[in-house]
């Protein structure tokens, strides 16, 4: 079983509102979405769209209901933007997650990325880098993630992706072996791994040491399979249900969860399982994600 003290539970704000696609959940307020997710027992959150800029009224919704910022998505674009822009909008996005007490951003590549691309195929249609792209790629990284843990006090964590230059097993892997562990540590994220056909259960195992962020995510294999067939975009996936909470689809949690808790980790580990809310009623999945997690972990 889980630390408590070391190990703490956050869920995602997308399952209410989805920021890709806003019409799913538009209907759902912030103050809705924070409220359900403290009253399904979860203390920490990442941030949505509807969330406010104001630090000081973001901190005092959350402080009502006992939750608080553990993480915030971060699109970089180290191979099609300046070094010096992607830069500047990363140091915003610190100080805003240093002011919430946040110890972690998330990044992504979302140079080229096709996950938001309605019209294209999720599988068979993303960029692969150069080699001269790789060293860019990796080297940003590196000086975002010495900006984020010297300046900030806040862990780079790189989000592995469907639809971008970081998908499968090979990527992870030359990502991870061209950069340093002590600025840039991995968002294992358990459903963008079995979605691209890896093992997450290999993965889990083999970054143990470098994981400093948990999604957990399930896929249903079924419609994984119909995306594929049909050439479907990540986001027609999403509408009919490729993802859902841990324990409501076909990924084998429990050695997961064992890995995780023999290696030592520290930090949160976040239910991310974005659905359509009209579908999947958003509180009703968190106390399912809550109930599941509680007895596989003790937490």
């Amino acid at each position: 079983m889980f630390d408590k003290e070391k190990v703490k539970l956050g869920i995602a704000p997308i399952a209410w509102t989805n920021d890709d696609m806003p019409d799913l959940g538009s209907e759902n307020t912030f103050e809705q979405c924070v409220s359900e997710m403290a009253l399904a027992g979860f203390t920490g959150s990442e941030v949505g769209n509807k969330y406010p800029k104001d630090t000081k009224i973001l901190k005092h919704a959350l402080n009502l209901r006992g939750v608080e910022i553990c993480n915030q998505w971060f699109s970089a674009f180290l191979i099609t933007k300046p070094f010096e822009e992607v830069e500047k909008e990363f140091r915003a996005q610190l100080t805003y997650l240093k002011e919430m007490g946040a110890k972690v951003i998330g990044a992504s590549e979302q140079s080229y990325s096709v996950q938001g691309m309605l019209d294209t195929p999720i599988f068979g249609h993303k960029y692969v880098m150069s080699d001269e792209e790789w060293k860019t790629f990796c080297d940003g990284m590196n000086r975002l993630g010495k900006i984020a843990k010297d300046e900030y006090g806040i862990a780079l964590t790189f989000h592995h992706h469907m639809g971008t230059v970081v998908q499968n097993a090979d990527e992870v892997e030359r990502m991870m072996a061209n950069t340093d562990p002590e600025y840039v540590s991995l968002l294992f994220d358990t459903g963008h791994f079995a979605y691209c056909g890896e093992d997450p259960l290999e993965m889990v195992k083999k970054y143990a040491d470098r994981i400093k962020h948990v999604h957990l995510k399930d896929i249903r294999k079924d419609m994984v399979e119909k995306v594929k067939k049909e050439e479907l975009s990540f986001l027609d996936g999403v509408r009919m249900g490729t993802f859902t909470v841990p324990g409501d689809g076909d990924i084998d949690f429990d050695p997961i969860f064992k890995v995780l808790e023999e290696s030592g980790y520290t930090g949160y580990m976040v239910v991310e399982a974005e659905q359509d809310p009209a579908k999947a009623n958003p509180l009703e999945y968190a106390l399912k994600a809550r109930k599941f997690i509680s007895e596989k972990t003790g937490l």
